[in-house]
Parts: structure tokens; C-alpha cells; sequence
């Protein structure tokens, strides 16, 4: 996938960078695997606001995927590589030998007509699922379980990717996307390759209407607001808003909010780049 500027004819299109979906199916996604999402607008079931910023946005419905990779040792094709609204990276729709059809998190350089796997004795290539005590060191992954049969949790996100550092006993040592390393269960299974749509963060919507079609409502400043809506609020004229902090009073600059006595500390060997 690759990234057009557009040229400076209206305003809204001065600073709009969007993305140019080569490779993209143009095809109607896979109705037994589509659900329907309930927009909430940020109420409760009373009817109250309790996020806010939220509303409108386009209609879409939810793509079920196959985050878990658990029909081992059956080859699967690649159908389609399609646009998934409810995530940054793209889908691909796989159809295993027998049949059925499921979606997975497309990779980098994935091919229509390609096959993939997974389980043991699969090979370490692109698209294929594998435990961790099996691909070789060094490895790009992504779609990492943190809890064996639970499903893929780490690096799921467009362009994102972890390699495999280093193997401890009954532990994998991996290093993650914000550069943290930590120790996962060596029966946990991830996925070979690098997530695809890496151009994603050099996207600029270029006005505020687009931000309103994925239903992203304006975001009022803390500075803003009056002393009784938030602490940052108040005063005469442009007051600067005093230390910056969350609307509840949490400090947002280098306050650590992490549980110090976490259960998943002791498998962290090095915390993420400050």
C-alpha cells in the first residue's frame, strides 16, 4: 500500500495524506463472518454520558477474526486481502481445504492464492502460525498470545512487529513494538511476519469531517473549561492551566500509573522506551 499527498485545491485538502489501497479486493466482505455493531454514543443503558466524544460515523459492521489460528495442520488459501473499518491493519479471508472460510490480520507482503497454516511442523513463513518454542531466533512476529489457546493480544496493530529474542527454559524472551522486553510462554503461539498497512501513521485526515465520519466527536482543551469541569480550568483570559493533569486530577506528564505490585512484572526483563 502506498501514500498520496493531494495537491492544496480546497482547504481540506492542503494537509490531506490518505492512503492508496493497491492490492485491496473490492469485494463485499464475507457475510457469514460480518456481526452488527450497536453504536453506544458514549451512554450507558440509563442514557448517560460517560465517554465523551463519541458520536456519529459511518455505518459499518464487525468482521469476526480468527484471532486464535487453532484449525492446526490444515492448509488455508488466501481469497481476498480486504479494508477492515473497525481496525488500522488490513484482513485477509482464508479458505481451508475443507471448506471453511475465516478472516485473519493481513501480513506484510501477503499474496492472493498464497497458502497458510498453522501448528507444529508448520514452516516459519509468512501468513503461518506457529508455537514459539519452534520458530527460529530472530524472527519477526506478530499476533502474539500472552496465554496459551487465549488468542493473539500483542502486536495486532498496522505495521506493527515483535522479534524473537532469545528462548529460557519454558520461556520465549520477545522484544515488543514500544521496545519493551518481556518473557511469554514458549507454548503460546504468534504469527510469522510483520503487520501489513505500515504507511498508516503518515495518514492526515486534512479536515475535521473526516475525524466525524469514524465518530470522533470535537475535543474540548482542559485549559478551556471552567474550574468546576476540570482542574486545568479557570482563570482570566488565556490562563495556561497550572500543571497538566487528567480531568479526574492524575498528573500527564511522566506519572507512573502502573500497579507496583502487577502480576506480569516479574516476566518483564526491560520496560518500554521512555
Amino acid at each position: 500500500m502506498a501514500i498520496k499527498k493531494l495537491k492544496p485545491v480546497t482547504p481540506g485538502q492542503r494537509h490531506k495524506i490518505v492512503a492508496v489501497n493497491t492490492g485491496i479486493s473490492k469485494v463485499k466482505p464475507e457475510k457469514s463472518l460480518i456481526e452488527s455493531i450497536k453504536r453506544s454514543g458514549g451512554r450507558n443503558n440509563t442514557g448517560k454520558m460517560t465517554m465523551r466524544y463519541i458520536g456519529g460515523g459511518h455505518k459499518k459492521k464487525y468482521r469476526i477474526i480468527d484471532f486464535k489460528r487453532d484449525k492446526e495442520n490444515v492448509q488455508a488459501e488466501v481469497l481476498t486481502v480486504e479494508y477492515d473499518p473497525n481496525r488500522s491493519a488490513n484482513i485477509c479471508l482464508i479458505q481451508y481445504s475443507d471448506g471453511e472460510k475465516r478472516y485473519i490480520i493481513a501480513p506484510q507482503g501477503i499474496k492472493i492464492g498464497q497458502t497458510v497454516a498453522s501448528g507444529e511442523g508448520v514452516e516459519p513463513e509468512i501468513g503461518n502460525s506457529l508455537y514459539l518454542k519452534e520458530i527460529p531466533l530472530g524472527t519477526v512476529i506478530h499476533n502474539i498470545e500472552l496465554t496459551p489457546g487465549k488468542g493473539a493480544q500483542l502486536a495486532r496493530s498496522a505495521g506493527t512487529y515483535a522479534q524473537l529474542a532469545s528462548r529460557d527454559g519454558k520461556y520465549a524472551i520477545i522484544k515488543l513494538p514500544s521496545g519493551e522486553t518481556r518473557m511469554v510462554l514458549i507454548t503460546c503461539k504468534a504469527t510469522i511476519g510483520a503487520v501489513s498497512n505500515s504507511e498508516h501513521s503518515l495518514i492526515r485526515s486534512g479536515k475535521a469531517g473526516r475525524s466525524r465520519w469514524l465518530g470522533r466527536r470535537p475535543r474540548v482543551r482542559g485549559v478551556v473549561m471552567n474550574p468546576v469541569d476540570h482542574p486545568m480550568g479557570g482563570g482570566e483570559g488565556r490562563a495556561s492551566g497550572g500543571h497538566p493533569r487528567s480531568r479526574k486530577g492524575l498528573p500527564a506528564k511522566g506519572y507512573k500509573t502502573r500497579a507496583p505490585k502487577k502480576a506480569s512484572s516479574k516476566l518483564i526483563i526491560e520496560s518500554r522506551k521512555k
